[in-house]
């Protein structure tokens, strides 16, 4: 493994990692609240690995819900991932198939964000350079939810201190990472708007997905700068 890759990787997702911390513990005083012990957090958070999922589900299993309707919701937030895997895939076209299972398992919001911008740029993603991020944010992620098992009635709200807004603006400094590319006003604001209208018709958690989808339908959709409006135009048509 590249040594010197795998410490940019862990320079990389740094950020991400200062970010989440708080939401990682919070969870954790969450599922504790709703009748988990530590351990089956911590469980969850190992297996899972994903913030607004594990959230999600926690506050189901609390409200003793069907569990086929958990596993819908969790898969409603989650359904952006098959969106993901798919975009990233040529970029991971030389990991090996242990590797690719890795990589899919440690795939977050920012872990795609990042690897499609490096490796559009040429850098490439390097197996040492994806785990290094990867591992900044997963690790830390699991010491954050036994903390805030153990002490969570401590932190209280996180909207009170200000903290709920450092993921936000680390997701906002991501899509704002796109701006250059073809077409980035019209797929952000179809995607904003269709996950806004989702959210108060449709409602949570489904929102998420259906802005992403609608996004990328439109992405698809419009020509790219200097592509002709009609394919079949290049085919004399």
């Amino acid at each position: 493994m590249n040594r010197s890759d795998f410490i940019e990787g862990i320079r990389g997702g740094t950020p991400v990692c200062i970010s989440a911390a708080p939401f990682g513990a919070l969870f954790g005083a969450v599922a504790v609240a709703n009748g988990q012990t530590i351990s089956e957090a911590a469980l969850m958070s190992m297996t899972i690995f994903a913030g607004a999922s594990q959230l999600v589900g926690i506050e189901l299993f609390g409200h003793n819900v069907q569990p086929w309707i958990i596993v819908l919701s969790i898969f409603a937030v989650n359904f952006r991932h098959i969106l993901y895997s798919a975009a990233i895939a040529p970029h991971l076209h030389h990991f090996s198939i242990l590797q690719k299972c890795m990589a899919f398992f440690l795939l977050t919001d920012p872990q795609f964000a990042e690897s499609v911008r490096r490796g559009e740029k040429g850098k490439g993603v390097s197996f040492a350079w994806y785990m290094g991020f990867g591992l900044v944010i997963y690790l830390p992620w699991q010491v954050m939810t036994v903390l805030g098992g153990i002490f969570g009635r401590l932190i209280g709200d996180p909207k009170v201190i200000g903290i709920d807004v450092l993921l936000p603006i680390y997701f906002m400094a991501l899509v704002l990472g796109f701006r250059s590319r073809p077409n980035f006003l019209p797929v952000v604001a179809v995607s904003g708007a269709a996950s806004v209208i989702a959210y108060h018709t449709v409602g949570s958690p489904w929102h998420v997905s259906i802005g992403a989808v609608a996004g990328m339908l439109l992405a698809a959709i419009l020509p790219t700068k200097g592509e002709p409006k009609h394919r079949n135009a290049q085919q004399g048509v």
